[in-house]
């Protein structure tokens, strides 16, 4: 059987890879350190779960639309509404079987063979490959880590051509944890609006930011960037619900029209149970969230100052999400490597510690390692990965 041209242009997930080979390397007795997990170590909070088992207990295990519950949509609502002071019809939002399904499907709704979909590095692993996908063309614009991996509006204006249809903006970033600015953004914005460029704001993030910085959505600064941007989010982060898989779209009410169209003949419709533990996420209790973002800070803080005294290791310090995206290229020299990626597949079979290279975002320089773990166990890592590279540089 002869596959598909869509399926045989894939790139394997570098995240995915390195998780493979770090359970090979457990189930055959290593105590190895995983930092690759794209997903708070916290549980689902209490009250989410009880609104899942009572919504199953009272039948609430049907079809529901294919575009999400009502109420859900008017959580969502009242969410952009007090986050954002952006308002929103029922009818440009779309709920969607995660965040990742979201981008998937407006990608297959917007896009036509040979459109162009300008994405910045370091990106998130699947941007490229849904692009692809829905027989669209990726466009890399490298953001620089002098300018903290983002790009500038002469970068932007100088990668449009006339097949541009989109640009993709995540803030805070996966992998660098970066933020724009509200400045940065309205830069970005005017190239967008004067070349009739969709945007795509993926903000899935939006709840993990440190020190004093603050998350800012493209789409609250004009009604013109309003119209002309789709949002993409979801639970997962947030409220630590990555396998209940729900995100949503908020946008242009034609386009999140095609979407659940397509969604009604792909996916029916988000799981039911899901919907209603989404509505008490929203609606609920916010406390367990805001303990969880804590955390998260207390870790980013002690573990970054840790890994910067690692030798041949360069980190700018990230703002948000749960990530670190350390430069890697002088330790992997000073260790005797050629790339990261050989130095990250040493750290795994020698130092039994999965990072995720960073040639799967697009930026070969660098590692990504994941602080959604306990603050024990990253201690544990950055103290391996640290002799490791003491004992290679004794040797040679």
């Amino acid at each position: 059987m002869k596959l598909s041209k869509r399926v045989a242009s894939l790139t394997p997930s570098a995240t995915l890879a390195i998780t493979a080979k770090a359970k090979e390397l457990k189930a055959a007795g290593y105590d190895v350190i995983g930092l690759g997990a794209g997903e708070p170590d916290f549980n689902t909070p209490q009250h989410i779960i009880d609104a899942a088992v009572k919504a199953m207990n009272e039948g609430y295990t049907k079809y529901t639309p294919s575009g999400g519950l009502p109420a859900l949509k008017e959580e969502i609502i009242k969410k952009f509404e007090k986050d954002q002071q952006l308002r929103y019809e029922p009818s440009e939002i779309i709920v969607c079987v995660g965040a990742k399904y979201a981008l998937y499907t407006l990608f297959q709704a917007i896009l036509d063979e040979g459109d162009e979909v300008i994405i910045p590095t370091p990106y998130w692993v699947s941007y490229p490959e849904q692009v692809k996908l829905a027989g669209g063309v990726p466009v890399y614009v490298e953001g620089m880590e002098e300018n903290q991996f983002k790009i500038t509006p002469e970068q932007l204006k100088a990668a449009i051509t006339e097949r541009t249809k989109a640009v993709i903006i995540n803030s805070p970033s996966n992998p660098t944890g970066m933020i724009y600015t509200e400045e940065e953004l309205k830069a970005l914005g005017e190239v967008c609006l004067e070349h009739d460029i969709l945007v795509v704001s993926d903000e899935i993030y939006e709840k993990l930011v440190y020190g004093n910085a603050r998350h800012v959505s493209i789409a609250q600064l004009s009604p013109e960037l309003k119209a002309q941007t789709v949002i993409i989010n979801g639970l997962s982060k947030s409220h630590s619900m990555t396998g209940w898989r729900i995100g949503y779209a908020a946008g242009n009410k034609e386009i999140i029209k095609a979407m659940t169209n397509l969604a009604s003949h792909s996916t029916s419709n988000p799981t039911s149970i899901a919907q209603y533990a989404a509505i008490a996420a929203y609606s609920g209790p916010q406390e367990p969230m805001e303990e969880m973002r804590k955390a998260f800070e207390e870790r980013l803080n002690i573990i970054y100052e840790k890994l910067i005294q690692i030798p041949g290791f360069t980190c700018v310090k990230p703002q948000g999400a749960f990530y670190l995206f350390p430069n890697a290229r002088e330790a992997a020299q000073m260790a005797g490597y050629d790339t990261v990626d050989q130095l990250v597949e040493a750290l795994l079979e020698e130092a039994n510690v999965a990072l995720v290279p960073g040639s799967g975002f697009g930026a070969p320089d660098n590692v990504r390692l994941s602080y959604a773990t306990s603050l024990d166990v990253l201690e544990k890592a950055v103290e391996r990965i640290k002799q490791f590279m003491e004992q290679k540089l004794q040797r040679s």
